[in-house]
Protein backbone atom coordinates (compact mmCIF):
# COMPACT_ATOMS: atom_id res chain seq x y z
CA UNK A 1 0.00 0.00 0.00
CA UNK A 2 1.25 3.27 -0.77
CA UNK A 3 0.18 5.97 1.55
CA UNK A 4 0.13 9.91 0.74
CA UNK A 5 -0.05 12.69 3.22
CA UNK A 6 -3.50 14.60 3.74
CA UNK A 7 -3.99 18.21 5.15
CA UNK A 8 -7.44 18.00 6.58
CA UNK A 9 -9.72 14.58 6.30
CA UNK A 10 -13.06 15.87 6.62
CA UNK A 11 -14.10 18.73 4.92
CA UNK A 12 -17.16 20.54 4.07
CA UNK A 13 -19.92 19.95 1.35
CA UNK A 14 -20.36 22.15 -1.11
CA UNK A 15 -23.87 21.92 -2.78
CA UNK A 16 -26.98 19.66 -1.27
CA UNK A 17 -27.09 17.25 -4.36
CA UNK A 18 -23.58 15.89 -3.18
CA UNK A 19 -23.61 12.82 -0.94
CA UNK A 20 -27.55 13.25 -0.31
CA UNK A 21 -26.97 16.63 1.56
CA UNK A 22 -24.15 15.11 3.87
CA UNK A 23 -22.81 18.21 5.93
CA UNK A 24 -19.02 16.67 5.63
CA UNK A 25 -17.49 14.33 3.20
CA UNK A 26 -14.30 12.12 3.31
CA UNK A 27 -11.85 9.85 1.15
CA UNK A 28 -9.86 7.86 3.34
CA UNK A 29 -8.18 6.81 -0.12
CA UNK A 30 -7.34 8.33 -3.31
CA UNK A 31 -7.36 6.62 -6.75
CA UNK A 32 -9.69 3.65 -7.46
CA UNK A 33 -8.90 -0.23 -8.57
CA UNK A 34 -12.41 -1.10 -9.72
CA UNK A 35 -11.36 -0.23 -13.52
CA UNK A 36 -14.94 0.64 -14.86
CA UNK A 37 -14.02 2.09 -18.14
CA UNK A 38 -16.65 5.11 -18.11
CA UNK A 39 -15.26 6.43 -14.63
CA UNK A 40 -15.47 10.70 -14.41
CA UNK A 41 -12.57 10.60 -11.84
CA UNK A 42 -9.75 9.79 -14.09
CA UNK A 43 -10.56 13.13 -16.34
CA UNK A 44 -7.55 15.16 -16.85
CA UNK A 45 -9.36 18.15 -14.21
CA UNK A 46 -9.13 15.65 -11.63
CA UNK A 47 -5.82 14.42 -12.56
CA UNK A 48 -3.37 17.62 -11.75
CA UNK A 49 0.20 17.23 -10.30
CA UNK A 50 -0.44 13.23 -10.24
CA UNK A 51 1.76 10.67 -12.22
CA UNK A 52 0.52 9.57 -15.16
CA UNK A 53 -1.48 6.57 -15.13
CA UNK A 54 -1.78 7.14 -11.21
CA UNK A 55 -5.77 7.01 -10.75
CA UNK A 56 -5.54 3.05 -11.00
CA UNK A 57 -3.45 2.71 -8.02
CA UNK A 58 -5.04 2.91 -4.92
CA UNK A 59 -3.31 5.11 -1.97
CA UNK A 60 -4.02 5.37 1.42
CA UNK A 61 -4.07 8.53 3.46
CA UNK A 62 -1.38 8.48 6.34
CA UNK A 63 -2.63 8.78 9.51
CA UNK A 64 -5.77 9.05 8.37
CA UNK A 65 -7.92 7.77 11.57
CA UNK A 66 -6.17 9.48 14.12
CA UNK A 67 -6.59 12.65 11.64
CA UNK A 68 -10.12 11.83 11.84
CA UNK A 69 -10.65 11.54 15.65
CA UNK A 70 -8.59 14.71 16.01
CA UNK A 71 -10.33 16.54 13.15
CA UNK A 72 -14.24 15.06 15.40
CA UNK A 73 -13.00 15.63 18.94
CA UNK A 74 -12.09 19.41 17.67
CA UNK A 75 -15.71 19.71 16.78
CA UNK A 76 -17.17 18.23 19.68
CA UNK A 77 -15.29 20.74 21.83
CA UNK A 78 -16.05 23.37 19.88
CA UNK A 79 -20.31 22.55 19.95
CA UNK A 80 -20.41 21.98 16.74
CA UNK A 81 -24.10 21.33 14.59
CA UNK A 82 -24.61 17.67 13.63
CA UNK A 83 -22.05 16.11 11.18
CA UNK A 84 -23.41 13.59 8.13
CA UNK A 85 -20.24 12.48 6.59
CA UNK A 86 -20.74 11.23 3.16
CA UNK A 87 -17.53 8.94 1.61
CA UNK A 88 -17.40 7.37 -1.89
CA UNK A 89 -17.31 10.29 -4.36
CA UNK A 90 -14.48 10.24 -5.74
CA UNK A 91 -12.70 7.21 -4.31
CA UNK A 92 -14.88 4.04 -3.11
CA UNK A 93 -14.19 3.61 0.41
CA UNK A 94 -13.94 0.07 -0.06
CA UNK A 95 -10.94 -1.09 -2.63
CA UNK A 96 -9.44 -4.39 -2.33
CA UNK A 97 -6.84 -3.47 0.41
CA UNK A 98 -10.29 -2.45 2.70
CA UNK A 99 -10.82 -5.60 3.23
CA UNK A 100 -7.33 -6.12 5.10
CA UNK A 101 -6.85 -2.18 6.13
CA UNK A 102 -10.11 -1.94 7.84
CA UNK A 103 -9.39 2.17 7.30
CA UNK A 104 -13.39 2.84 6.52
CA UNK A 105 -14.31 0.37 9.41
CA UNK A 106 -12.25 2.33 12.03
CA UNK A 107 -13.42 5.28 10.31
CA UNK A 108 -17.06 4.15 10.58
CA UNK A 109 -16.57 2.91 14.52
CA UNK A 110 -15.20 7.01 14.75
CA UNK A 111 -18.50 8.43 12.98
CA UNK A 112 -20.30 6.11 15.53
CA UNK A 113 -17.88 7.21 18.80
CA UNK A 114 -18.79 11.09 18.07
CA UNK A 115 -22.28 10.81 17.54
CA UNK A 116 -22.48 10.99 13.07
CA UNK A 117 -24.44 10.32 10.56
CA UNK A 118 -23.43 8.55 7.09
CA UNK A 119 -23.79 8.40 3.54
CA UNK A 120 -21.88 5.86 1.63
CA UNK A 121 -21.45 5.54 -1.86
CA UNK A 122 -19.87 1.88 -3.13
CA UNK A 123 -19.81 -0.52 -5.90
CA UNK A 124 -18.89 -2.95 -3.29
CA UNK A 125 -20.35 -6.30 -1.71
CA UNK A 126 -17.83 -5.84 1.13
CA UNK A 127 -20.12 -2.58 2.68
CA UNK A 128 -21.84 -5.74 4.51
CA UNK A 129 -19.37 -6.81 6.72
CA UNK A 130 -19.60 -3.44 8.50
CA UNK A 131 -23.92 -3.89 9.21
CA UNK A 132 -22.71 -4.09 12.73
CA UNK A 133 -21.40 -0.43 12.98
CA UNK A 134 -24.31 1.10 10.52
CA UNK A 135 -26.80 -0.27 12.55
CA UNK A 136 -25.11 0.79 15.68
CA UNK A 137 -24.90 4.42 14.05
CA UNK A 138 -28.33 4.52 13.11
CA UNK A 139 -29.47 4.66 16.57
CA UNK A 140 -28.31 7.68 17.09
CA UNK A 141 -27.87 9.44 13.41
CA UNK A 142 -28.91 9.40 10.09
CA UNK A 143 -27.28 6.31 7.65
CA UNK A 144 -27.91 5.77 4.15
CA UNK A 145 -26.23 3.22 2.13
CA UNK A 146 -26.15 3.80 -1.42
CA UNK A 147 -24.71 0.68 -3.87
CA UNK A 148 -23.99 1.61 -7.90
CA UNK A 149 -25.61 -1.49 -10.42
CA UNK A 150 -25.30 0.01 -13.84
CA UNK A 151 -26.04 -3.28 -15.47
CA UNK A 152 -28.17 -6.23 -14.53
CA UNK A 153 -26.29 -8.64 -16.91
CA UNK A 154 -22.79 -10.03 -15.93
CA UNK A 155 -21.83 -10.26 -18.40
CA UNK A 156 -21.84 -6.62 -19.59
CA UNK A 157 -20.50 -5.93 -15.95
CA UNK A 158 -17.26 -8.28 -16.67
CA UNK A 159 -16.57 -5.49 -19.45
CA UNK A 160 -17.24 -1.95 -17.75
CA UNK A 161 -16.74 -2.67 -14.11
CA UNK A 162 -13.81 -5.51 -14.58
CA UNK A 163 -12.85 -5.52 -10.95
CA UNK A 164 -16.14 -4.84 -8.90
CA UNK A 165 -18.62 -7.42 -7.02
CA UNK A 166 -21.18 -8.97 -10.04
CA UNK A 167 -24.45 -7.49 -9.38
CA UNK A 168 -25.64 -10.89 -8.13
CA UNK A 169 -23.54 -10.04 -5.04
CA UNK A 170 -24.32 -6.21 -4.75
CA UNK A 171 -28.04 -7.00 -5.38
CA UNK A 172 -27.14 -9.42 -1.85
CA UNK A 173 -25.47 -6.99 0.06
CA UNK A 174 -28.39 -4.75 -0.13
CA UNK A 175 -30.37 -7.56 0.84
CA UNK A 176 -28.35 -8.31 3.93
CA UNK A 177 -28.26 -4.10 4.75
CA UNK A 178 -32.27 -3.56 4.40
CA UNK A 179 -32.40 -7.49 6.21
CA UNK A 180 -30.49 -5.16 9.37
CA UNK A 181 -33.15 -2.33 8.91
CA UNK A 182 -30.60 0.10 7.07
CA UNK A 183 -31.53 2.25 5.10
CA UNK A 184 -30.19 1.73 1.55
CA UNK A 185 -30.58 1.90 -2.19
CA UNK A 186 -29.23 1.80 -5.62
CA UNK A 187 -27.57 4.34 -7.76
CA UNK A 188 -27.98 3.45 -11.32
CA UNK A 189 -25.78 6.25 -13.25
CA UNK A 190 -24.38 6.14 -15.54
CA UNK A 191 -26.26 5.33 -18.04
CA UNK A 192 -24.13 3.52 -21.22
CA UNK A 193 -25.50 4.29 -24.58
CA UNK A 194 -25.85 1.75 -26.69
CA UNK A 195 -24.54 -0.62 -23.93
CA UNK A 196 -26.86 -0.75 -20.46
CA UNK A 197 -29.82 1.70 -22.30
CA UNK A 198 -32.25 -1.11 -23.15
CA UNK A 199 -35.40 -1.08 -21.22
CA UNK A 200 -35.06 -4.11 -20.24
CA UNK A 201 -31.90 -3.51 -17.76
CA UNK A 202 -33.52 -0.70 -16.47
CA UNK A 203 -36.77 -2.90 -15.39
CA UNK A 204 -34.64 -5.91 -14.61
CA UNK A 205 -32.49 -3.45 -11.89
CA UNK A 206 -35.88 -1.81 -10.66
CA UNK A 207 -37.13 -5.11 -9.75
CA UNK A 208 -34.08 -6.55 -8.40
CA UNK A 209 -33.68 -3.76 -6.04
CA UNK A 210 -37.11 -4.17 -5.16
CA UNK A 211 -37.42 -8.04 -3.92
CA UNK A 212 -33.70 -7.32 -2.27
CA UNK A 213 -35.11 -4.27 -0.05
CA UNK A 214 -33.71 -1.67 -1.48
CA UNK A 215 -35.87 1.66 -0.47
CA UNK A 216 -34.68 3.90 -3.70
CA UNK A 217 -33.03 3.87 -7.07
CA UNK A 218 -31.14 7.40 -7.95
CA UNK A 219 -30.39 7.71 -11.50
CA UNK A 220 -28.39 11.18 -12.31
CA UNK A 221 -29.60 11.27 -15.80
CA UNK A 222 -29.97 8.74 -18.71
CA UNK A 223 -26.34 9.04 -20.14
CA UNK A 224 -22.88 9.31 -19.33
CA UNK A 225 -20.17 11.89 -19.14
CA UNK A 226 -16.76 12.02 -21.27
CA UNK A 227 -14.16 14.64 -21.52
CA UNK A 228 -10.42 14.25 -21.90
CA UNK A 229 -9.00 11.41 -19.59
CA UNK A 230 -11.94 9.81 -19.60
CA UNK A 231 -13.03 9.82 -23.17
CA UNK A 232 -9.72 8.24 -24.37
CA UNK A 233 -9.79 5.57 -22.09
CA UNK A 234 -13.44 4.77 -22.32
CA UNK A 235 -12.79 4.64 -26.66
CA UNK A 236 -9.83 1.92 -25.72
CA UNK A 237 -12.20 0.05 -23.98
CA UNK A 238 -14.83 0.20 -26.90
CA UNK A 239 -12.48 -1.09 -29.48
CA UNK A 240 -11.75 -4.04 -26.71
CA UNK A 241 -15.39 -5.11 -26.28
CA UNK A 242 -17.84 -3.18 -29.19
CA UNK A 243 -15.73 -3.07 -32.33
CA UNK A 244 -16.96 0.31 -34.25
CA UNK A 245 -19.14 1.62 -31.40
CA UNK A 246 -16.41 4.51 -30.82
CA UNK A 247 -16.90 5.62 -34.25
CA UNK A 248 -20.48 5.34 -33.42
CA UNK A 249 -20.14 7.88 -30.34
CA UNK A 250 -17.87 10.17 -32.21
CA UNK A 251 -20.39 10.69 -34.62
CA UNK A 252 -23.53 10.92 -32.38
CA UNK A 253 -21.50 13.34 -29.71
CA UNK A 254 -18.50 14.47 -30.89
CA UNK A 255 -16.47 16.24 -28.38
CA UNK A 256 -19.22 16.88 -26.03
CA UNK A 257 -19.28 15.94 -22.09
CA UNK A 258 -22.42 15.05 -21.43
CA UNK A 259 -23.90 12.36 -23.97
CA UNK A 260 -27.53 11.45 -22.91
CA UNK A 261 -29.00 8.09 -24.43
CA UNK A 262 -30.99 8.66 -27.83
CA UNK A 263 -34.11 6.92 -25.67
CA UNK A 264 -33.64 8.81 -23.13
CA UNK A 265 -36.96 10.04 -22.79
CA UNK A 266 -38.32 6.57 -23.36
CA UNK A 267 -35.96 5.23 -20.60
CA UNK A 268 -36.76 7.51 -18.22
CA UNK A 269 -40.59 7.02 -18.60
CA UNK A 270 -39.92 3.06 -17.68
CA UNK A 271 -37.31 4.06 -14.67
CA UNK A 272 -40.54 6.35 -13.28
CA UNK A 273 -43.23 3.43 -13.93
CA UNK A 274 -41.27 0.44 -12.68
CA UNK A 275 -40.14 2.69 -9.50
CA UNK A 276 -43.69 3.99 -9.00
CA UNK A 277 -45.32 -0.01 -9.33
CA UNK A 278 -42.66 -1.47 -6.82
CA UNK A 279 -42.69 1.73 -4.12
CA UNK A 280 -39.16 2.86 -4.99
CA UNK A 281 -38.37 6.30 -4.31
CA UNK A 282 -36.29 8.15 -6.72
CA UNK A 283 -36.54 11.89 -6.41
CA UNK A 284 -33.90 13.30 -4.74
CA UNK A 285 -35.68 15.51 -2.44
CA UNK A 286 -38.19 12.48 -1.18
CA UNK A 287 -34.76 9.99 -0.64
CA UNK A 288 -33.31 12.97 1.17
CA UNK A 289 -35.99 13.21 3.52
CA UNK A 290 -36.74 9.24 3.75
CA UNK A 291 -33.11 8.39 4.75
CA UNK A 292 -33.02 11.68 7.40
CA UNK A 293 -36.22 11.16 8.75
CA UNK A 294 -35.82 7.30 9.57
CA UNK A 295 -33.11 8.59 12.35
CA UNK A 296 -35.94 10.54 14.51
CA UNK A 297 -38.12 7.27 13.92
CA UNK A 298 -35.46 5.51 15.16
CA UNK A 299 -34.51 7.31 17.92
CA UNK A 300 -38.35 7.29 19.21
CA UNK A 301 -37.58 3.32 19.89
CA UNK A 302 -35.36 4.44 22.48
CA UNK A 303 -37.16 6.52 24.49
CA UNK A 304 -38.50 5.44 27.86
Amino acid sequence: MNYITAKKMILPVKYEIDLFGSTHMMNIYRGCDHGCIYCDSRSECYQSGRPEGDFETVHAKADALLMIEQELQNRRKANAPEMVIGTGSMSDPYNRFEKELELTRGALHLFDKYKCGVCVITKSALVSRDIDIYSAISKHSPVNVGITITTANDAICQKIEPNVSTPAERFGAIKMLADAGIFCGVHMSPILPYITDSEENIREIARRASENGAKYILCYGFGMTLRAGNREYYYENLDKHWPNLKEKYMKVYGNKYGCNCENAKALEDVFKEECERYGLLYKFKEINQAWKAKKTKQLKLFEF
